[in-house]
């Protein structure tokens, strides 16, 4: 008997039709984060946003062409060994194994880079990890989605020449990058200083041991500084205890402006007063009166199906930023489809082709319901970025006000940085770049 036919029999012996087997269609995405510790906050929420809509797509439109959305949660505690440890078990899950993993950490992203190119399994960090894997070219497994670090700096020096009338007019100027001494928060110091060359600012680097709920001293010498701003690169704790030291030393709020991990309701609110006036960069923005979520309330929640214990934090900056991680997953699978058969649960190598390939313009982000909810990109073999852009928002003591239109990075500045960061990493691991000329 052919293994088809025996695996139709036992389906029908065990109580399944055969049709029923055939349409079992499935796509798998692990669901490796943290809801637990100190970032707990940023992790739950983020997990909340994607899989409601995972289970939006999957009661309203039957998943992508039939092929529903699976998942199985594994806590990293935003620990590089667990989360290596999440990836490892879940890699080959499901019918074709991982769509595609997001680390949700610049360290962990870091730990699973060889990896994930081993087995061909995307590592997708949007808005964090390794900057010049932008580089297709060299990183044909890894993808710092929409923004990465050093386009979003580039337009935080944007902000703030605006705000001193020019950019001519940072010279002499005084900027404290106070950040998490991790790579996460390391990652923005060599365009930093590219920057402070270029601009004449002074800029001083300032790290916060992990969690962050200790920053008398960092704090202290800012004072010394008297810097005329100060980049907050935060997560977790660290961000509301760093507005409450600033408060303390006299710092206006409205001189720091956060990185979009130190731009969420969780991370003023327990703040206090002491939030007030804050600034913080963002990819995405907050808000329940977009049409995707307004979906999401009447597809999963209205039956009881939502993730999230704590219904208020639906539509807060990190759930929604969690649902722009699914949109990008799904629709990455949708155009990895187009070529590879629709209705097919598709393999991770599959799902590499389509985030390449993949174009969410303004017209699809209306179909989406999610204008203005999230940029438009454009992705490319060369190009794993496909966005760059970032919107300022400050915190009024009660909600985040979008005080700017998207501001463009610096691609000039960064494109040619991650590029030759990209080729020294590919010298060292003797790797040859793909010619995106001769990719498909």
């Amino acid at each position: 008997m052919k293994r088809t036919t025996l695996a139709l029999a036992l389906a029908v012996s065990a109580g399944f039709s055969a049709g029923a087997l055939a349409q079992a269609k499935e796509q798998f995405v692990p669901a490796n984060f943290y809801w637990v510790g100190p970032y707990a906050p940023g992790g739950s929420g983020i997990a909340g946003g994607m899989l409601d809509y995972f289970k939006l797509l999957n009661a309203r439109d039957n998943g992508v062409n039939g092929v529903k959305f699976t998942w199985e949660k594994c806590e990293t505690e935003y620990n590089n060994a667990r989360g290596v440890e999440c990836y490892e078990r879940s890699k080959k899950k499901g019918p074709t194994g991982a769509t595609l993993v997001h680390p949700l950490s610049t360290g962990i992203t870091y730990s699973l880079i060889d990896k994930g190119t081993a087995d061909k399994v995307p590592i997708v960090s949007v808005g964090y990890g390794r900057t010049d894997a932008a580089d297709g070219r060299v990183f044909p497994y890894i993808f710092p989605m929409i923004t990465t670090y050093w386009s979003q700096n580039t337009a935080k020096i944007k902000f703030m020449g605006q705000q001193a009338g020019g950019m001519d007019k940072l010279k002499g100027k005084k900027i404290v990058n106070l950040y998490h001494d991790s790579a996460y928060g390391k990652e923005t110091i060599p365009v930093l200083d590219a920057q402070a060359k270029m601009y004449g600012f002074d800029v001083t680097h300032i790290a916060v041991p992990h969690p962050g709920n200790e920053q008398q001293a960092q704090w202290l010498q800012i004072r010394q500084i008297r810097p005329d701003w100060v980049i907050l690169r935060g997560w977790g704790v660290m961000n509301p205890t760093a507005l409450k030291a600033a408060q303390r030393a006299g710092y206006a709020r409205e001189k720091i402006i956060g990185v979009w991990w130190s731009g969420a309701e969780e991370d003023v609110i327990p703040a206090g007063d002491a939030a007030k006036g804050y600034i913080a960069a963002g990819f995405n923005v907050s808000g329940t009166n977009y049409p995707v979520v307004k979906e999401i309330q009447k597809h999963v929640y209205a039956k009881g199906q939502g993730e999230m214990e704590d219904k208020s934090r639906v539509g807060s900056i990190y759930y929604n930023r969690g649902v722009v991680f699914a949109i990008l997953t799904a629709e990455a699978v949708r155009k990895a489809q187009e070529r590879y058969g629709k209705g097919q649960s598709m393999t991770g190598e599959q799902v590499r082709w389509g985030l390449e390939n993949l174009v969410i313009d303004d017209a699809r982000l209306k179909q989406l319901g999610a204008v203005g909810f999230m940029q438009s990109l454009k992705m490319s073999c060369a190009d794993h970025e496909g966005g760059g852009q970032v919107k300022f928002q400050q915190w009024d003591g009660k909600q985040w006000k979008v005080i700017t239109d998207w501001i463009s990075s610096d691609q000039k500045l960064v494109r040619p940085m991650i590029e030759a960061s990209a080729a020294q990493y590919a010298k060292e691991k003797g790797i040859t770049p793909r010619d995106c000329s001769k990719e498909k």
